[in-house]
């Protein structure tokens, strides 16, 4: 897969945000659509409600998705086939 082959593609987005001892801080999930993509400046998604997000350019966290509804547990909203899923795990420095 190249960059390009993921613009204009549904993106749902898993972020989980850990301490340094592996412990979940958080966790955020949501879905958008890709408007641009390149090895530089990353995959810029834009979300439902107009904003948008980056992404890191790591193609290898993008996966195809399965065709099905999808629920976002935190909001409860579900998303039906998207496109590919997308899934990060943000890990805190020990200092922070």
């Amino acid at each position: 897969m190249r960059h390009e082959d993921l613009i204009g593609k549904r993106v749902l987005v898993g972020l989980t945000f850990v301490s340094a001892d592996d412990e979940v801080l958080e966790q955020e999930q949501f879905v958008g659509t890709v408007v641009s993509a390149d090895a530089e400046d990353g995959v810029e998604l834009q979300l439902d409600d107009g904003s948008r997000r980056t992404l890191p350019p790591d193609l290898d966290a993008f996966e195809e998705a399965a065709p099905g509804d999808y629920r976002l547990r935190s909001t409860g909203e579900v998303v039906t086939d998207p496109d590919f899923l997308s899934t990060w795990t943000l890990r805190h420095g020990a200092d922070e």
